[in-house]
């Protein structure tokens, strides 16, 4: 296993103090220091005001601060505006960004940790999943696959009301990690890239904001987002992204189960996949 060294996160909080003539200064804190930026949206450029210790790490990280701040709504970016964000140190955006790296989050010690790693652990449960929305029956359906490191396998399909695809895919992810809720270590792996960035990424800063955006707004499917977080508590988790459509045969037969329940042709005697030869 080729693992990338652990992500350490630093927290801020940012206030906008004035938006004037296209430049925006923002007051910027950690538990020790603060200091002061001017950000002009136009070219995304970032001029700090005064001397400070937190200075450096932002500076370094440039790029991870100008996404933050990179906001175009109407609601962000004014006089008073507040936000919570995470610095990650050590965060390889490169990687990050690579879809064939497996993302690594490991609940199980003092501190979260979260990586990357060129292949997964050996003997791991692996669990695929697919989710569809049949737009003709107003119904969805998903598929979960069970892989056991004796290469058994499980098969789960079930209905689902949701009619968004994303969601879908977020609730067959859940039920993987509920029908394994006594397995440390397993393997999701999805064509989800919601699901995927959704738990490695992004849920840090809503749970940091109250389970809001960026822009202020509160994010979607919360209910969903909590549980599939409280999952992972206490667990290793890897992420696999495949490509849909891609003759990837664990994915595909997710696929094939997922559209015939969401088409109400639900099976009518509990089935296993084949192992692929």
């Amino acid at each position: 296993m080729n693992r990338t060294g652990s992500v350490t996160m630093h927290v801020f909080e940012m206030e906008v103090r004035n938006n004037e003539q296209n430049i925006v200064g923002i007051r910027i804190t950690n538990e020790v220091d603060e200091t002061a930026i001017d950000y002009h949206p136009a070219d995304g450029s970032i001029c700090f005001k005064i001397n400070s210790s937190i200075n450096e790490l932002l500076f370094d990280h440039l790029s991870q601060l100008r996404k933050i701040l990179n906001i175009r709504d109407e609601t962000t970016l004014v006089t008073g505006f507040k936000l919570k964000f995470a610095i990650r140190e050590n965060k390889d955006v490169e990687g990050f960004n690579d879809k064939s790296k497996i993302m690594v989050i490991d609940k199980r010690g003092e501190r979260d940790e979260n990586y990357l790693m060129d292949r997964g652990a050996d003997n791991i449960h692996e669990i695929y999943t697919d989710g569809s929305y049949a737009e003709h029956h107003k119904k969805g359906g998903y598929t979960v696959i069970i892989r056991n490191p004796n290469g058994e396998y499980e098969l789960h399909t079930l209905e689902t009301k949701a009619r968004s695809s994303c969601l879908i895919e977020l609730k067959a992810a859940i039920k993987g990690l509920e029908l394994l809720k006594d397995v440390e270590k397993v393997r999701l792996v999805t064509d989800s890239q919601y699901v995927r960035k959704g738990l490695t990424e992004w849920i840090l800063n809503w749970k940091l904001n109250g389970w809001q955006t960026a822009r202020g707004k509160k994010a979607k499917n919360i209910t969903y987002w909590k549980h599939f977080d409280k999952l992972t508590n206490n667990r290793y988790i890897e992420f696999q992204w495949v490509k849909g459509h891609s003759n990837h045969f664990e994915n595909t037969m997710c696929d094939l189960y997922a559209k015939d329940m969401a088409n109400g042709k639900a099976l009518n005697e509990p089935h296993k996949p084949r192992q692929q030869h």
